[in-house]
């Protein structure tokens, strides 16, 4: 009996610069990019994936940081979550970087980037849900020096794709100088992919509350009318506190306007009840940190 390995990878480029990667891209369409390979890495190891060519983002040094652009942050898709998760990250966007710390363990926050995670769009993505909260923009680099912006949404949710030696360059999210949280539940103890995941950011200026759920949809989860009920009960003037019942009635809110109530008399199976319960929970939780 004879064996033959799977055909690996042709190429492996690694430019210098956002432009040498699409170039990279255009020249070889058959490539694929590569930056933390979290992913792409684990599904080449197991067969489901065979690139003709790999073009490497990790000499891009010009996506690894982040600098400030009229109110917002201009975030480089080849942030680490490890980067995202240090303290004066944190105090910039909050919410993320909470996000990132919760990622994984230490080789996958290590490597893990940004952009990798809006690519990959993975519905257990841990920054995925506080990218919609934050109503987060992309701009993606195109041949020949060609930049445009999309919502992160709209990729997400299949409206806006990816054109032909496309990347993702970086990530625009608002600076809102305002509470923000993100929490989790995992089927285990310790860093472990999500269940259900909720984030949640108050926009003082707007008298908004964003609210996203992820991990329990192929993309994050909006309930607009919960948040535009809960804003209307918040004193934004004064005292920002919510009673308990407030705070629970938003938490029923969001879990039952995202995972909804079967048609006719049919129940909810078991295994769907306690994720509607775990949302709820999560919500509460969230908004109440928040306010506090």
């Amino acid at each position: 009996m004879t064996t033959h390995a799977p055909q690996a990878a042709h190429s492996v480029t690694l430019p210098a610069s956002l432009d040498e990667a699409v170039a990279a891209l255009s020249a070889m369409p058959a490539a694929v990019p590569v930056a933390g390979g979290t992913d792409l890495m684990a599904a080449v190891n197991r067969g489901r994936l065979r690139p003709a060519g790999l073009v490497g983002l990790g000499r891009v040094n010009e996506i690894r940081g982040w600098r400030y652009q009229d109110g917002h942050a201009l975030l480089g898709a080849g942030l680490t979550h490890a980067r995202m998760g240090r303290p004066d990250f944190a105090a910039l966007i909050p919410a993320l970087a909470a996000a990132a710390r919760a990622a994984g363990p230490p080789q996958i926050r290590n490597a893990g980037t940004l952009g990798g995670n809006i690519a990959t769009a993975a519905p257990t993505g841990d920054s995925l849900p506080v990218l919609a909260a934050l109503e987060a923009e992309l701009v993606i680099a195109g041949p020949g020096g060609a930049r445009r912006e999309i919502p992160v949404s709209h990729l997400l949710a299949g409206r806006d794709l990816l054109g032909p030696a496309e990347l993702i360059g970086y990530v625009r999210v608002p600076l809102l100088h305002a509470p923000q949280v993100f929490l989790k539940a995992t089927g285990r103890t310790g860093p472990g992919r999500a269940t259900a995941s909720v984030a949640v950011v108050l926009d003082p200026a707007r008298r908004g509350v964003r609210c996203a759920v992820g991990a329990i949809a192929p993309m994050p989860l909006r309930p607009l009318e919960a948040e535009r009920w809960i804003a209307s009960l918040i004193d934004w003037d004064g005292h920002r506190g919510l009673a308990p019942e407030a705070l629970n009635a938003f938490g029923e809110y969001v879990a039952a306007a995202c995972v909804p109530d079967p048609p006719g008399e049919e129940q909810l199976p078991p295994g769907v009840l306690h994720l509607r319960r775990t949302v709820a929970v999560l919500a509460r939780r969230a908004l109440g940190r928040a306010l506090s």
